[in-house]
């Protein structure tokens, strides 16, 4: 799929995010709960998050131009970065509000007919995320796996208050509301966390995933053992959904400089189609004096 194809999921994302902030205004209204209000003020985050996405995602669509030679793949990382950091305050916010109950146990609302309007807004957001996580994984998309972990924060939330709800029933611990919380905002910590690990790396050319990296070379020494071939400088960068390979190919001095061109021209086609988005530049020199310059 073209990578502006994947802004159609972006749009997604925004729909659910408005259809989502409506019904939980819809649950304030029927129980005119602070925390229900502050739940749907949280969802006006997901539409500007949502919002995001789609300008990064349209922007990374872009072709390559004369100032940006390589595409506009890495605008993805701002997008992502953006939504680890909401990510991360979410769960922050979460541990600071249950503190004070973990110290000192209050009984909870009872379930009723606004935390059911809540609950269907949760499946609506668990539905999308689940989508757009599927097709981020899909198409190497981090902005729309970014998008369904922050919708998935909402999701987690909401199934801690169910859980916290039984759970007291079946004990009267009050406690166990706020500790079922910070529990769930550590999970969400965590993926704030990975989230932004993942932007910094991109943004500061980390190498491929290492299974990535052995595939490579398995390709390479493929033509090593085949046509006797030697290879050097292998490195590895990735921006986005592209991922960028340069390698030093050897060869014997006596080859003619149309059949050097022609093996490297199939070594660079084969490792681009055995990886998703992937360009790969080669640099020729002979096997018996490799250059000892090395880019």
């Amino acid at each position: 799929m073209a990578a502006a194809n994947l802004t159609r999921f972006a749009w997604l994302s925004i729909a659910t995010a408005f259809v989502t902030l409506a019904l939980k205004l819809w649950a304030y209204y029927l129980t005119n709960s602070v925390g229900m209000l502050s739940d749907a003020i949280e969802s006006i985050v997901n539409v500007g998050a949502a919002i995001m996405a789609l300008t990064m995602l349209t922007i990374a669509a872009r072709p390559a131009d004369d100032d940006h030679a390589f595409g506009h793949s890495k605008a993805e990382y701002f997008s992502s970065g953006v939504e680890g950091a909401l990510i991360f305050i979410a769960a922050i916010s979460i541990i600071w509000a249950a503190w004070p109950r973990l110290l000192h146990p209050q009984a909870i609302e009872p379930f009723n007919w606004g935390f059911a309007v809540s609950l269907f807004a949760s499946a609506l957001n668990f539905a999308t995320a689940m989508i757009l996580l599927q097709a981020g994984k899909k198409y190497h998309s981090i902005t729309l796996e970014a998008d369904a972990h922050h919708l998935m924060t909402d999701v987690w939330t909401s199934a801690g208050i169910l859980v916290a709800i039984g759970a007291i029933a079946l004990t009267g611990w009050y406690v166990l509301d706020a500790l079922i919380a910070i529990a769930v905002a550590l999970n969400i910590l965590w993926t704030g966390w990975q989230l932004l690990y993942r932007s910094v790396n991109g943004l500061m050319d980390a190498a491929l995933p290492t299974e990535e990296i052995e595939h490579i070379r398995q390709i390479l020494e493929r033509y090593v053992t085949q046509e006797g071939i030697a290879y050097q400088s292998l490195k590895t960068r990735q921006a986005g959904a592209r991922k960028f390979v340069s390698v030093h190919i050897l060869v014997a001095g006596d080859w003619s400089v149309q059949k050097a061109h022609d093996l490297i021209d199939i070594i660079e086609t084969d490792i681009e189609k055995s990886l998703f988005g992937c360009h790969v530049l080669t640099h020729l020199e002979p096997i018996e004096a490799p250059s000892s310059h090395h880019f």
